[in-house]
């Protein structure tokens, strides 16, 4: 470009000086200051060449319009276009990329399930798209011909160390065998006989060695003592029995010596897949009691007692008959095959002595505290229903009644609690293919064991101890059925985690606390065996079904998700964006009113009209597949009630602001009374999803509002004071509530 091109404001005499300042070493230091002049110039500087008064060369010049951006040059062009001159010589393969080292080839990826785990939105974030495509996409497989060449390839990898100390025998000391009974008594039987033989001699112990003496055996004769053997010759035999005994893999278990200079050595990793810690198959086979008159609703999860933490989500499942079932066709819509699961696969990671799998159960909500609604079920026998007709009939008809007006609502009943590892090492030490169990939680005064029927067991004895994790092998233990003949009351002001965890460990040891809690007669049969590799008609935790499903309409088997103990650092590979909600607890005891039979209703809005509600809550057992809400058992007549509620969400894959939880607290009516309604609402709060755009998890002690929350409120907080609202003990945090989310999409 010619200066005519440029114009006359074009600082010709500044980059004369940048030219003249490289040409010479001295004037190095004039050519920096220049480029600083006009690098601030370019970057926005009112005073253009004012201060540029550099050796006095320069001070005509005022203004320079850099207004022209300069295209960034294309390196990769640069560089196919300007290749380097290696000169040929006996080092230029050395100097030179090879062309072949580097392969990509492409795996397809394989999918468990029959459809593929992608949301059902259409337009996504551009983050969520892009991950949608790596957990979708097949692998791309980098290979390297010649990393075998490389200083940092390393052939002793950590599966050739393993193959080749499989070659080496196992050592086994004296101290860590187990004492032999056959051979402890041939020790009895030869001290025996030498008593006898020293009894037998005429003279104590110098006639006992002369005895011994003559009845030894003779040493073996060496011919060769005395032959003069050749040094070489006897270093060649010593050579040849030392080969003969050697291992050639003995170093194996040497560690590498220290490098001088660390080297990063990358070993080809696996083909990355979905976690899983060892699997147990319980199956629900029957619950029964000693009267039936009303339908009764069980779930299971499993507990980490030293841990203090549910490592599990919930498994929900019916077992009542077709008759009880009735009774609720008015509030339950029809249910969906995904609901009607008995059977489900667990997943621990981290099996140890102090998981238990814990059995819940729940009722129809109904006039009476927990203790009177359990009372007919402890008083009653079913041996004694024709002497109790009369009464049974009352019961079954207020049953009905509750059952027709309350049929939505629920209310916690009992408890039992399985120590799963006894049960799974149990089984395992028998020699049957299957056990039967039964085992009691009531006349045992706190104690917990398990225990045979006797017309099963034989000689052998169930009540086993337990030493280290070791005996925690969840994938070889022959298939159990267990017998639960009793529960426990649950206790209202007793429904906290903090409480559960505690009755676990008392389980574990003779304690009254368990002696005050009165058992409930019933029998639970569930049967609990290793998992099958490839199981049939499975569901994954979103519904998903696994390949090997033949026919959709038989009994699946619900897939149950993970929480591990300890952190699992392993990738995502798989599309997963789930929620779920723990209502904890609630304080209205200052509230003003009459609000003592509360629930929460829980809803995942998108907007913030009552229309908005999405329908992404998943269902329980004999229901529907999802639903827009989800309501928390009631605590008659308690006004600071706690919670142990797990509400499962479908999140959706696309956030916005609108995004929101929303908790409605009710006030049921049990009695039926003229001008009264069913529910009255009595409160409501509510947590944004988003913060900065993250999802918003954790722990929350949140404030209630008396009144309907204002437009707009979904994106602000409920701790911000908003004018005009009404609120619960004077804005204080009343309800206590946990978010987590399990999600490999969204970043929390």
């Amino acid at each position: 470009m010619t200066r005519d091109e440029r114009g006359p404001d074009w600082p010709w005499d500044v980059l004369e000086i940048m030219v003249d300042g490289a040409s010479e070493s001295g004037t190095r230091t004039v050519a920096a200051e220049v480029r600083k002049q006009i690098s601030g110039q370019y970057s926005g500087s009112p005073q253009l060449l004012k201060n540029l008064n550099i050796v006095g060369s320069i001070s005509h010049h005022t203004t320079v319009p850099l207004t022209e951006a300069v295209d960034p040059v294309d390196l990769e062009d640069y560089l196919i276009t300007h290749p380097l001159a290696v000169d040929s010589g006996l080092l230029r393969d050395l100097i030179e990329f090879p062309p072949d080292d580097i392969e990509v080839v492409y795996s397809p990826r394989d999918c468990r399930t029959l459809v593929s785990a992608v949301p059902e939105e259409s337009e996504m974030d551009p983050h969520v798209r892009d991950c949608i495509r790596s957990y979708t996409e097949d692998w791309a497989i980098v290979i390297r011909k010649y990393h075998k060449l490389g200083t940092g390839f390393n052939p002793n990898t950590l599966d050739k160390q393993k193959e080749r100390q499989k070659g080496l025998p196992k050592q086994v000391f004296e101290s860590d065998e187990a004492p032999d009974g056959n051979n402890y008594q041939d020790e009895q039987d030869d001290l025996k006989r030498r008593s006898m033989s020293i009894d037998d001699t005429p003279r104590g112990s110098w006639a006992c060695s002369i005895f011994d003496l003559k009845n030894s055996l003779p040493d073996a004769l060496l011919p060769n003592l005395l032959d003069r053997t050749p040094n070489e010759e006897i270093d060649r035999q010593n050579d040849d029995q030392r080969k003969a005994n050697r291992h050639k893999e003995l170093f194996a278990l040497h560690p590498s010596p220290d490098e001088e200079e660390p080297i990063e050595r990358l070993s080809v990793p696996e083909v990355p897949k979905e976690h899983f810690g060892q699997r147990l198959l319980v199956k629900c086979l029957s619950l029964k009691f000693e009267i039936e008159i009303e339908p009764i609703f069980a779930s299971l999860a499993l507990y980490d007692v030293k841990e203090k933490k549910k490592i599990s989500e919930n498994f929900y499942f019916d077992l009542n008959s077709e008759q009880m079932k009735g009774l609720l066709r008015p509030h339950v819509p029809p249910a969906a095959i995904t609901t009607l699961a008995r059977s489900a696969i667990f997943s621990i990671t981290y099996p140890s002595q102090d998981v238990f799998l814990v059995i819940k159960l729940e009722k129809v909500l109904q006039q009476g505290d927990i203790g009177e609604c359990a009372e007919p079920y402890m008083i009653f026998k079913e041996a004694d229903a024709t002497k109790n007709k009369e009464k049974l009939e009352k019961l079954k008809s207020q049953a009905d009644q509750f059952c027709q007006r309350l049929g939505k609502y629920r209310m916690p009943f009992a408890w039992t609690a399985i120590h799963l590892m006894n049960i799974v090492s149990s089984a395992g030490s028998l020699e049957r293919d299957s056990t039967e169990v039964e085992i009691s939680t009531g006349e045992r005064k706190g104690s917990w064991s398990e225990r045979r029927n006797s017309s099963l067991v034989g000689r052998r004895s169930l009540e086993r101890t337990t030493s280290g994790d070791d005996s925690c092998n969840l994938t070889s233990f022959r298939p159990a059925t267990l017998t639960v003949t009793n529960f426990f009351k649950q206790e209202g002001d007793r429904l906290s985690d903090e409480d559960l965890y505690k009755f676990l460990a008392d389980m574990r040891r003779p304690s009254s606390v368990l002696r005050r809690l009165r058992p409930i007669t019933a029998q639970l049969k569930i049967d609990i065996s290793p998992a099958p590799e490839n199981p049939h008609y499975c569901l994954t935790p979103e519904l998903l079904q696994v390949k090997l499903y033949p026919d959709s309409r038989v009994r699946p088997t619900r897939e149950i998700l993970e929480f591990p103990a300890r952190d699992v650092y392993v990738p995502n590979t798989t599309y997963r964006n789930l929620l779920y909600i723990y209502p904890q607890s609630l304080n209205f005891a200052n509230r003003q009113g009459s609000a003592r039979n509360i629930t929460v209703k829980v809803q995942f809005m998108y907007g913030e009209d009552p229309s908005n509600a999405m329908p992404v809550i998943f269902g329980k057992s004999s229901c529907s597949e999802f639903s827009k809400e989800a309501y928390t058992a009631v605590v008659y007549h308690n006004r600071s009630p706690d919670f142990h509620e797990e509400i499962k969400v479908k999140l959706p894959a696309t956030l916005t602001d609108h995004h929101h939880l929303l908790f409605t607290f009710y006030h049921v009516s049990c009695q039926q009374k003229q001008n009264t309604p069913l529910e009255t609402p009595v409160g409501y709060t509510w947590i944004p999803m988003l913060q900065n755009g993250r999802l918003k998890t954790g722990q929350f002690c949140l404030p209630v509002s008396l009144e309907k929350p204002p437009q707009a409120y979904s994106v602000l907080s409920p701790e911000v004071p908003l004018p005009g609202m009404k609120w619960v003990d004077n804005h204080k945090g009343v309800f206590n509530v946990e978010v987590v989310a399990v999600s490999s999409i969204h970043t929390q």
